[in-house]
């Protein structure tokens, strides 16, 4: 097989290799965010009325965010899984991994692009939508929902890529399509006046390219390894679907859609209850400016530790226990230092990064004391919930979905009870910020004793008998 096809994790310096495997992910995953970020900016500045056109992408991204937690679930499941076979050197099982994978998730997207175009405006509703942005929120939605299987298979394809190691190839091609993006949000929004509308084509139409070119690279992966396993000759044969595997991809894929999506779903009832908290929108439109700006942080975040359990689930199956151990540590030392970065320009910068977004003629104070102090007091909680991915990346990686799924869960529901909680108790906005960052100060607690507790349990040695569920 050639080198340049795959990388693999379990040799080579572990300062150098994890650097130069996550910082193409990170780039990734920064850069994806720029997509929502640019339609923001510029509808911001350039629609007929910038705040309007934000609190509409902003409540509209709320209901996509829950369609994107499949695609996103599906990708790390997937990764996993070929990362797990790569490992044990079964380049067979790699390439049934990917085919089962591109099946069983195609029949996914497509049942949740049905409900997306049946049920999207009753979810609008439900967030307590309403008004002039209706018709704009809606319009949003539809387009994006139209561009799912764009998002799913480029993202299948960057889990599969990084598995293999490869994770520079996703992160060109997807600079590639972000600067299509930008002049096209420019030509559409500026150029045409189609608004909302012509932010959402915008995304559509470079998240197609993205897709394209994933694809191309994904299968010239797949060619590499075809020549290694001797599928070639004739002695094996391929499973397009095979159960087995795609029993693996449940057990995996399940807790991390369900982390993404309940995610997703508790931020849906945190934005109506925002929603509720004035008549003037000031309150969701600052909300909405803070928090694209704080998620571009924290799922670039994620997506570096996405990588780790690419990472974790490779030495895992070399039985490279001592890798995996000192690994976490080093990407701590990573973690901290993006994190520094963010928390500088988060709490020294507000006022300018809200400004970026929305027109001076259409921000009110209110808005941006809104927006400054949401970022102010969470931004200063992102070292923490960085110690929480990194540990959730390493559980995942070694099979511990218990661990994962119960700090996950217990972020969420803390968050969302205390949303509700501390507004009714008089705190207003003030709550919804202290509620996240309470949420993920005790979400990160439990996670990190599940690792701990995992942590020890490593064997010096290969044993797979000494494997548990935690």
């Amino acid at each position: 097989m050639k080198k340049s096809a795959t990388v693999n994790l379990t040799s080579g310096n572990l300062w150098k290799v994890l650097l130069l495997y996550s910082l193409p992910l990170f780039g990734s995953a920064f850069v994806q965010q720029l997509y929502s970020l640019v339609d923001l900016l510029v509808v911001g500045n350039f629609a007929k009325d910038g705040a309007l056109a934000v609190d509409a992408i902003g409540n509209a991204t709320v209901v996509i965010n829950v369609f994107l937690a499949f695609a996103f679930g599906a990708n790390g499941g997937c990764s996993v899984v070929v990362a797990r076979h790569f490992g044990e050197n079964d380049f067979k099982r790699v390439r049934e991994t990917v085919y089962t994978s591109l099946v069983s998730y195609s029949v996914l997207c497509a049942i949740i692009m049905i409900l997306g175009f049946s049920l999207g405006g009753v979810f609008l509703n439900a967030l307590g939508v309403h008004g002039a942005y209706y018709s704009d929120c809606i319009d949003y939605l539809y387009i994006f929902v139209g561009s799912l299987p764009f998002v799913f298979v480029y993202n299948l394809g960057c889990g599969v890529c990084s598995a293999l190691g490869d994770s520079k190839s996703p992160f060109i091609f997807l600079v590639i399509s972000s600067v299509l993006n930008i002049g096209l949000d420019f030509a559409f929004v500026y150029g045409l006046h189609m608004d909302v509308a012509g932010a959402a084509w915008a995304t559509f139409i470079s998240q197609a390219i993205s897709c394209v070119l994933t694809v191309i690279v994904l299968f010239g992966k797949l060619r590499a390894i075809k020549s290694a396993d001797g599928v070639a000759e004739g002695q094996t044969k391929i499973k397009i679907f095979d159960k087995r595997i795609f029993k693996e991809l449940v057990i995996t894929s399940v807790p991390i859609i369900l982390q993404q999506s309940f995610v997703s779903v508790g931020n849906f009832f945190v934005n109506r209850c925002i929603n509720g908290l004035d008549e003037t929108g000031d309150a969701i439109t600052g909300f909405t400016t803070a928090f694209k700006v704080i998620i571009m942080g924290t799922m670039s975040m994620v997506a570096m530790t996405n990588g780790f359990s690419n990472f974790a689930s490779q030495n895992r199956a070399a039985g490279e226990y001592g890798r995996i151990k000192k690994g976490y540590w080093i990407m701590c030392v990573y973690m901290f230092a993006i994190c520094a970065v963010f928390l500088v320009i988060f709490v020294t910068c507000p006022e300018f990064l809200t400004r970026l977004f929305i027109q001076k003629d259409h921000l009110t104070d209110a808005a941006m004391n809104y927006s400054v102090e949401f970022l102010t007091i969470v931004s200063c909680f992102m070292p923490v919930v960085g110690v929480k991915l990194i540990s959730d990346g390493a559980m995942r990686g070694c099979g511990g979905n218990l661990g994962f799924t119960v700090s996950t869960f217990t972020d969420l529901i803390l968050r969302v009870a205390l949303v509700y909680i501390l507004v009714a108790c008089g705190w207003g906005f003030s709550g919804v910020c202290w509620a996240w960052a309470i949420g993920w100060g005790v979400g990160t607690a439990v996670g990190l004793s599940f690792w701990l507790y995992r942590y020890k349990k490593f064997p010096k040695k290969p044993d797979p008998a000494a494997e548990n569920s935690v």
